[in-house]
């Protein structure tokens, strides 16, 4: 079991509350006049990945006290029993093994005494199957025409991570092109179909209980819409299912051949590892796929073995700790100045919320204290014509994540050169800010009157000492994906570990899930509902007034 410490009970917490009231008296660029090193002092390279943490509200003394913060949490002992296969996941009896869907030792991996190794290779070559007779043509529709379309069909991190990464890797893409469908509303389904041709289109529905409601209700739909040109009898060649309930799957048709495994140990948000990625795979042909998870074992391998100290997982980790608990910050920013990685703030977002959201603590007693901050953010240039207003002006100290390449996937012209300028430029600018000084002398320069200055001048003075880490990687591969999927995860542990909390359940999404039961029936007839309160009473009551017109 893992610890249960309080980690405001900590004699590293207190410490840590003091330092920040000292640092609130300081900037990050007085730092850097005290430190010219600081960047070498504060940043971390792992294989191709480099991460400057030196832009942070953050000196020596502040990296110990964190470090010893994780210490006294317990922390190396929590990672032992996460690669061990422990059930941590107390609330549901579980263990957390999606590090072993990437593990290509020799080493074995057991959950309750069984080695899950052999059973993980027998899936990733029934994937390796699978994508190479659609890629080669082999795996024919019922017509005999080639497939040309796959639909991945889930929600959750059963369609965030199958799509963030076939969207992040697309220039790797192999012969067929991807569609996801995870949203119960209609239109999500409507729409993605109506292009696509059933005689060369293949489903794979990802859910593992295949009772998901959304997933369920679209699995049906697809299976209506296929069947309106093929039969029952070439569903098999039409329909794959990624679940842990074998009977369910077969229930709609789908033959057991095309049944993948998914098992209770794999939390959706850590699903893509596993057969729920069997869309990366054709997407992007299984070598690409098994790049991806290579990547993923070079950073666990990095997590479980490196010193605190040198180790980025938990770096990031704490830093976080830092704004969140001891600044005041609820909120964070992905920031990715790679158009492939669009989609990667919103996948963080259901990694990140869904494991840490939580408000009692891992002994059933609620918290008094902050845990997971609110993740958001779009790809750069986009966010600094929408909100980095905020980041940079606004009243809240918002912490943020810039990510690049150094090597665009698309080369054109200058356009990298003047991305990159950008992803360098905004990092320096909201740890330096510009005084009013500055703001003065440029208004000077435009010949303007004292009475103008005056005016203008509070408006332009950019206060600085935003902190930030900026992510540098050589090129955006399926290896290199792997590894920042991978860090992020970690780094979610580290900060759950310290909190006190369980990261691996998500109970906060099952009430409305029970309430929509409840109320469904009730919208399929014509009666007026009173059995609510009176806002959903009046919103229910209206919604049936306006169907009947």
């Amino acid at each position: 079991m893992i610890s249960k410490k309080n980690p405001t009970k900590s004699a590293f917490w207190e410490k840590l509350s003091i330092k920040a009231q000292e640092l609130n008296n300081s900037s990050v660029s007085e730092l850097f006049e005290q430190e010219p090193n600081r960047f070498d002092k504060f940043s971390i390279q792992t294989d191709d990945i480099l991460i400057d943490f030196s832009k942070n509200l953050i000196d020596e003394k502040v990296i110990d006290l964190l470090i010893e913060l994780a210490k006294d949490s317990n922390l190396k002992s929590s990672i032992d029993q996460l690669f061990n296969g422990d059930p941590i996941n107390e609330t549901e009896g579980r263990s957390v093994l999606h590090t072993a869907l990437r593990n290509f030792s020799d080493e074995p991996v057991f959950e309750n005494g069984v080695n899950v190794m052999p059973n993980i290779f027998g899936v990733l070559d029934q994937m390796e199957e699978i994508s190479d007779k659609l890629n080669s043509g082999t795996w024919r529709g019922y017509s005999d025409k080639p497939i040309t379309d796959v639909v991945n069909i889930g929600i959750g991190g059963s369609d965030l991570g199958p799509r963030m990464v076939t969207q992040a890797l697309k220039p790797y893409s192999d012969n067929i092109s991807p569609h996801f469908i995870s949203n119960i509303d209609s239109s999500d389904i409507i729409e993605t179909l109506k292009n696509l041709n059933p005689e060369t289109t293949i489903f794979i529905i990802v859910s593992k209980s295949f009772t998901t409601q959304e997933t369920s209700a679209n699995a049906k739909s697809a299976l209506d819409w296929y069947l309106k040109s093929g039969d029952e009898e070439s569903i098999g060649s039409h329909f794959i299912a990624v679940t842990a309930n074998r009977n369910k799957a077969a229930d709609l048709g789908i033959p057991e051949k095309n049944i993948l495994e998914f098992w209770e140990w794999v939390g959706g948000r850590y699903s893509l590892w596993s057969s729920a990625g069997l869309a990366i795979s054709i997407t992007l042909g299984h070598n690409n796929f098994k790049e991806l998870l290579k990547g993923a074992n070079l950073m666990d391998l990095h997590f479980k073995n490196s010193a605190f100290e040198a180790n980025a997982p938990v770096i990031l980790g704490l830093l976080g700790i830092w704004y969140i608990n001891f600044w005041d910050a609820h909120s964070f920013a992905i920031l990715p100045y790679d158009q492939s990685l669009k989609e990667f703030p919103a996948y963080l977002q259901q990694v990140d919320m869904e494991s840490n959201g939580k408000s009692v603590d891992r002994s059933g007693e609620k918290i008094n204290y902050p845990t997971g901050p609110v993740i958001w953010g779009e790809p750069g240039t986009n966010g600094q014509h929408a909100f980095y207003q905020l980041i940079h002006q606004g009243t809240q100290l918002i912490p943020c994540d810039f990510l690049a390449p150094a090597i665009t996937q698309n080369p054109l012209k200058n356009h990298h050169h003047l991305l990159l300028a950008n992803f360098f430029a905004q990092s320096q600018a909201l740890m330096n800010g510009k005084s009013e000084t500055e703001v003065r002398m440029e208004l000077k320069k435009q010949n303007l009157s004292e009475d103008q200055i005056n005016f203008l001048a509070p408006f332009k003075v950019f206060n600085g000492n935003k902190p930030s880490n900026s992510i540098l990687y050589n090129k955006l591969t399926p290896k290199t994906l792997g590894q920042l999927i991978a860090l992020y995860e970690h780094k979610i542990f580290v900060q759950g570990i310290i909190w006190n909390i369980f990261s691996f359940d998500q109970w906060g999404v099952e009430l409305g899930k029970q309430l929509a039961k409840e109320i469904l029936p009730e919208l399929e007839n014509n009666d007026r509902i009173s059995t609510h309160d009176s806002s959903t009473n009046g919103l229910i009551n209206r919604f049936k007034l306006w169907m009947r017109k």
